[in-house]
């Protein structure tokens, strides 16, 4: 029998890069809304404003089912097709409401609220959006201990999101109870299917690249064609 190989809390220490990734460290864009949108719905400003106001998102999930085939008494199972979670974002309110209101009106081209008609071309109301996992660094594996100088932090991993629609958005409760608190309100988006870890003018982005942790307007329109094939960055 082989002997247990008994791991110290030093080799672990040693094992886990830049201190292991922190949830509180990402940053999520939608460059543009639907073309079948009014031009000002979705523009520079609340494309910045919403940088700052998505407190909380998703690395996204997907599933990719089994498919049980009977044969003499036994079950094989065979991989089916692959579905896509929705995606769900956590969004501050402030006092000028220009981000609820834009997704509202997103949400009112695909569905009046009079009526129920609404745009019937899906490529007219569907979008695409990002997320990205940063890292506490300037570089990957940063062991200088500088942190982010110059308010930029790595890119560790950058999802890209195809073809979202938004199917919920989330009431605000108010109550004259509520003290110290400020409104926050939440965004469902059905997903066609997402790719990993390419942005940028259809180039990959090396692993030390670094992204200002503040955009400004003609960053948060430069979205990322992702690599859906493939391996995925840092995998091998």
């Amino acid at each position: 029998m082989p002997a247990f190989n008994t791991k110290t809390i030093s080799e672990f220490k040693t094992k886990l890069a830049g201190g292991g990734a922190r949830p509180n460290l990402f940053e999520v864009k939608i460059p543009n809304f639907p073309s079948g949108l009014p031009a000002d719905t979705w523009g520079p400003d609340e494309a910045r404003d919403f940088s700052f106001f998505c407190k909380a998102s998703q690395l996204p999930g997907s599933t990719v089912p089994a498919i049980s085939i009977p044969f003499r008494g036994r079950i094989l199972k065979v991989a089916g097709d692959r579905t896509f979670d929705d995606w769900t974002i956590t969004v501050i309110n402030d006092e000028n409401f220009k981000v609820r209101t834009a997704f509202e009106q997103w949400t009112n081209g695909l569905s009046k609220l009079d009526d129920g008609t609404g745009i019937t071309n899906p490529s007219s109301y569907m979008a695409d959006a990002e997320v990205r996992q940063l890292g506490r660094s300037k570089t990957r594996g940063d062991t200088d201990n500088n942190g982010g100088v110059g308010n930029n932090n790595v890119v560790l991993r950058t999802y890209k999101f195809f073809d979202i629609f938004p199917t919920e958005i989330g009431a605000i409760d108010l109550s004259y109870d509520t003290t110290d608190t400020i409104e926050e309100f939440t965004v469902t988006f059905a997903v066609q299917y997402y790719a990993v870890g390419y942005q940028g003018n259809d180039q990959p982005v090396p692993d030390q690249e670094a992204v200002p942790a503040t955009l400004s307007p003609e960053d948060s329109t430069n979205s990322l064609p992702l690599q859906t094939g493939g391996s995925v960055p840092g995998s091998n």
